[in-house]
């Protein structure tokens, strides 16, 4: 049955849809929700991911009998691979899953029919497993930043770095690992300083925030 000259359902390739598309959500969430998540608890890339992989997905699915089907799909890679949001600036963690759930998206929507089910699914277990291995397995713990109006201008000296931390870590509870001295403001006495943290070792969680806002901190 056709309406305007299209077919209203076509039944073979309704059922593949539904099936590429079921595991392509599984495997995004599985990455997604319980690995990423996990370990940052960014709710905000959590919706990012979801909606950038399911558009990209449906996107390539959609377009899969275009004759240029690799140059789409890396047209696709380069366009929101360098994505920079005007208002922050992406850390190159979350640039990373973006690029992961993005080219998962691709191959599970342009996999051509001469790649079996077998095949795709072995390729998007060894992304699970490989991204599972590096988050709990070879890095234990996730470091994370936060930036920070510092006035004791005094204790940014570099023989009084271990007073500058000392102080840090009173002040804000957290256990530091290490600070970084960016802008020094000598009309108002006060230096933007970046503290690296491990999320395990601090019960309290922060939200990360742009090194500088509106411009370079370095």
């Amino acid at each position: 049955m056709e309406i305007f000259g299209i077919e209203l359902i076509d039944v073979e390739d309704f059922i593949e849809l539904l099936m590429r598309f079921t595991l392509n959500t599984v495997v995004i969430i599985i990455i997604v929700r319980y690995l990423y998540y996990k370990i940052t608890n960014r709710k905000d890339y959590l919706f990012t991911y979801f909606l950038i992989s399911t558009i990209v997905f449906l996107l390539c699915f959609m377009l899969e009998n275009v004759t240029l089907e690799l140059g789409f799909a890396l047209g696709l890679f380069a366009i929101f691979g360098i994505i920079r949001y005007r208002t922050r600036q992406i850390e190159i963690k979350e640039m990373t899953y973006l690029f992961l759930v993005i080219g998962v998206s691709v191959i599970n929507a342009l996999a051509n029919r001469k790649i079996s089910y077998s095949e795709l699914l072995f390729t998007n277990m060894t992304v699970i497993i490989l991204t599972y291995l590096l988050e709990k397995v070879f890095f234990l713990k996730h470091e994370t930043r936060k930036t920070i109006d510092y006035e004791k201008i005094e204790l940014i000296k570099p023989e009084n770095y271990e007073l500058m931390l000392q102080d840090l870590e009173e002040r804000t509870g957290l256990v530091i690992n290490r600070a970084e001295v960016g802008r020094i403001d000598f009309l108002r006495d006060s230096a933007r300083v970046r503290i690296y943290y491990y999320e395990s070792d601090n019960r309290l969680g922060y939200e990360e925030e742009d090194y500088e806002r509106g411009g370079d901190d370095d």
